[in-house]
């Protein structure tokens, strides 16, 4: 709910309620199931947000910046884990290989960065 409210700009406030439980009560909820599901759930509206608020209600470049962030991050890592390994089983990687997976974290990481600061400034108003 909070991301389409976020997508069609309105204000939310927090309102402070003190919990109140039972004596002994104990919650049902298993936390390793839970964390997937409510993981997914913050993807797929973080991805849903971008693409409605941000693509096709008013266009935004902060989109590119994600995705190209994303993009390098992932690519940077892998490409990472791959050197690590070459370096344990062979012993010797180029310096430039080095070298490409840090530009390629580095800049990923300036691009998300971009991309966040991006979109509090675009929500900024809402606060």
């Amino acid at each position: 709910m909070l991301v389409r409210l976020n997508i069609r700009n309105f204000r939310v406030a927090d309102v402070h309620i003190t919990p109140r439980y039972g004596i002994g009560e104990r919650s049902s909820m298993k936390v390793w199931k839970v964390i997937p599901t409510v993981s997914f759930l913050l993807l797929r509206g973080f991805f849903y947000r971008m693409f409605e608020k941000y693509v096709i209600r008013d266009f935004h470049p902060l989109v590119f910046f994600y995705a190209l962030g994303f993009l390098l991050v992932t690519i940077g890592f892998v490409l990472g884990v791959v050197e690590t390994i070459a370096k344990i089983t062979q012993g010797n990687i180029a310096v430039a290989t080095v070298v490409l997976v840090a530009l390629l974290g580095i800049s990923g990481l300036q691009l998300l960065l971009f991309a966040m600061w991006f979109d509090m400034e675009y929500n900024k108003e809402l606060r």
